[in-house]
């Protein structure tokens, strides 16, 4: 079965509540009260979403933390990398691969397709389109699904990472 971690699905709803208030700069306590989510958790999760790139946060009394780009430029993609690290369905599209079959796989090449598939399937998701009570009109899921990509247009992995 393919999972996130609960940390990752608290990620995510964490940047979705800052995605819908971006007045001004919510501290950990006033987001773990607002989200329902104990104080310590969403410590974690800020300061690896802060370390991912996503989020600034200013110490102080004043302090706080606000998204680091707009939704809209954010992907969920981005979001699972910054707390589970790469995505990576099997151990062979992982930078950090022991599999023993990996050598002589004749489904590797498979699965690295499968994984630039999902990928990039989260990587057209934006943090906007979390924001479903904003736009969800008629019944309508406002996440748009991607196009289908000609296989030459997919992205190659390079030491256990997408790029492309």
């Amino acid at each position: 079965m393919l999972r996130m971690g609960k940390l990752t699905d608290y990620g995510i709803v964490l940047m979705s509540y800052l995605a819908e208030n971006t007045d001004s700069q919510h501290n950990a306590q006033m987001l773990a009260e607002a989200v329902r989510v104990p104080l310590p958790t969403v410590r974690k999760v800020m300061k690896l979403l802060s370390h991912g790139g996503l989020l600034n946060s200013e110490r102080g009394a004043h302090g706080g933390y606000t998204l680091a780009k707009a939704a809209c430029e954010i992907s969920i993609a981005e979001v699972i990398a910054a707390i589970e690290g790469p995505i990576a369905l099997t151990e062979c599209v992982s930078s950090e691969s022991h599999c023993d079959q990996e050598v002589h796989c004749v489904v590797q090449t498979n699965w690295e397709r499968i994984n630039s598939a999902v990928y990039h399937a989260l990587d057209e998701v934006k943090l906007s389109d979390m924001l479903v009570h904003k736009t969800h009109v008629n019944g309508v899921s406002p996440i748009h699904f991607y196009r289908s990509v000609p296989q030459s247009d997919l992205a190659i992995k390079q030491g256990g990472e997408i790029h492309g």
